[in-house]
Parts: C-alpha cells; structure tokens; sequence
C-alpha cells in the first residue's frame, strides 16, 4: 500500500472516530439535560405535612453538580467516550496529515484537500486544548459534526493526487503564511458554533415557542448567551490577529513569487475582505456596544465570508491562486 492511500485510510478513520465521538457528546448533553430535570422535579416535591420541621435534603445523586441524577455513570461514560474519540480521531487525521506531506514530498497544506483536513484538525486541537483545563463539552457534537462533514466532503469532493507544486512556490512562506491561514480558519470554527449556539440559546431564552419543545431541552446545559459570546469574543480576537499576519504573510511571499505586494487577486481581495468584516466585528463590539444577537450574526457573516474564500474564491473566480483548487498543479490552499 502506497503512503497516499494509508493516508486516505486514516482520513476515513478520523471521520469514523469522530462520527462516535458526535453521538456520545449528543448522549452526554442529552443526560445532563435529563438529570438536571430530575433534580428540579425533586427540589419542586412538596413536603408532607408534619414533616415540615425535620429539614430535607434532596439525594445526593439528584443535586446538579453532584453527580447529575442516577444516569451520571452513564453520562460518565459518555463523556469519557466521546472525548477519548475525540482524540483518537484527531491523532489519527494528525498521522494521515504526515503522511500525505510524506507522499507529495512538501508541506501538506497546498491544495483545497490538504487545507480541509488541517482546517478541521485545528478546530479539533483547539476544542480539546480549551477542555485541558475547563469543561467546554458542550461545543463537542458541534465541532466534532463540522470535522466529520468537512473531511467527508474533503475526501469526496476536493481530493488530488499528492503532488508537488510550482518552483515559484518552493517557498517557506508556503509553510508559514498558509499555516497561520489554517491556525486562524481553526479558531475562527470553534467561535462560530458559540456563536450559532447563543443565537439558538437566546432564541430559546426569549420564549421562542418552537424551541421551547422537550427535544430543544439540551439548551439548558449550554451557557448562558452572555457567557457564549464572551467565548466567541475572545476566540475571534485570537483568530484576527493571525489572519492579520495571514495577509501579511501572503503580501510577502507574493512580492518573492510574482514580484509585487498586492494584484488584486480574487483571494486578496477576500482575505481583505474577511479581515475588514473580523476587524468590524471587534470595533463594534468593544466600542460602538454592539452585542448580543448583533454580534453573534456579525460572526456567522465573516465565518461564511472565511468560508466562501475557501471554496468559492478557489473554484469560480480565475486568479493567481487558481492552484489551490481540484487539479493536480497544486499550492496555496488559503
């Protein structure tokens, strides 16, 4: 077997690893949220009359925080799975990532494949470093959801043969402005599922009727609209400042490759693009006191923009990057 196929292989047994790790984060979720009910109907059982001067204490195993409800083993085990998932098929992406570098004999972030699957083992990576020290599970079926769906349609739908790429772009610039590229597509992921889940959890806040059905429960165990926001908030901070060394970085390598800072390229344009929407966003958050749902759309906006300079800019328009795209001459996937 050759390395390229062993590495096709692992993709399909990160995107199998991570499939589980979806449920088990779903199961996890779903009995916190049914534990968390058992507590309140316990805290709300009226107390019988002459019993009125003995005070009672709800179980141990009915009082959030204690072990949510008698299902907390199971819900133990959930969440053991799913992490432990979570990081198998995050070392296994890692590994076919290696070794697709290995088969094309160059950095493996130079094409819309290559880029699929760094992208998503960086939201990974971010996702399991932000749970090393505090408990942010609840962004697990999310993420994990994105992950599966992005290397799928990696696999099916962006995959070139591993190949080298042009003399021109023998460059380390490719390892560094590419690789900041990807770092902050990473980042800027993980804050637009906090983002989606603060529009649903305020939505659902607000008395939005069709999210108040018992199968929308599960929004009770994610934090409050504020708390998601201020998560987003920071994350995208951190994103905007490697995008802002992304563009930078590509102005350079772009004076070294074609000999000028800047053309006009369709994916400089949306690289700027991207950069005005982040920069827009925090400058209105920070000093014009747009939060809230505002600022949770701000984010979807400039992640759609992140997204379509991915895809769109790489497949319709003609350009200097017009490489990065599904053929076999290949580089710049960012």
């Amino acid at each position: 077997m050759q390395i390229a196929e062993l590495s096709v292989l692992l993709v399909w047994g990160a995107a199998t690893a991570l499939t589980i790790a979806l449920v088990a984060f779903a199961i996890d979720l779903g009995r916190r949220t049914e534990a968390r009910a058992e507590a309140h109907a316990e805290a709300r059982t009226p107390v019988a009359v002459g019993a009125a001067s003995r005070p009672t204490r709800a179980p141990a195993s009915t009082v959030p925080g204690a072990g949510d409800g008698a299902s907390a083993p199971a819900r133990r085990r959930a969440a053991g799975i799913a992490m432990s998932t979570t990081w198998l098929g995050t070392a296994l992406l890692l590994a076919a990532i290696v070794l697709r570098g290995l088969a094309a004999g160059r950095t493996p972030w130079a094409n819309m494949y290559e880029f699929t699957l760094v992208g998503s083992f960086m939201a990974l990576a971010v996702f399991l470093g932000m749970n090393v020290r505090k408990d942010f599970k609840f962004l697990g079926a999310f993420v994990t959801g994105l992950s599966v769906l992005f290397l799928v349609l990696g696999l099916n739908v962006f995959y070139v043969a591993a190949t080298g790429v042009q003399p021109a772009l023998q460059n380390y610039w490719l390892v560094i402005h590419v690789g900041v590229a990807i770092s902050a597509t990473g980042i800027f992921t993980v804050a637009f599922v906090a983002s989606v889940l603060q529009l649903v959890r305020d939505s659902r806040d607000s008395g939005s009727p069709y999210l108040q059905r018992p199968g929308f429960r599960w929004l009770d165990r994610v934090p409050t609209p504020t708390s998601l926001e201020a998560l987003s908030f920071r994350l995208n901070a951190v994103g905007f400042v490697l995008w802002t060394f992304t563009i930078i970085g590509g102005a350079i390598w772009a004076e070294h490759a074609w000999g000028r800072y800047w053309g006009w390229d369709p994916k400089e344009v949306w690289s700027f693009v991207i950069w005005v929407v982040y920069a827009a966003y925090l400058h209105a958050r920070t000093t014009r006191g747009w939060d809230g749902r505002r600022a949770a759309w701000f984010v979807i906006v400039g992640y759609l923009c992140v997204l379509f300079n991915f895809t769109g800019v790489n497949l319709i328009f003609n350009g200097k990057h017009s490489y990065s795209g599904l053929n076999t001459d290949t580089t710049g996937g960012a």
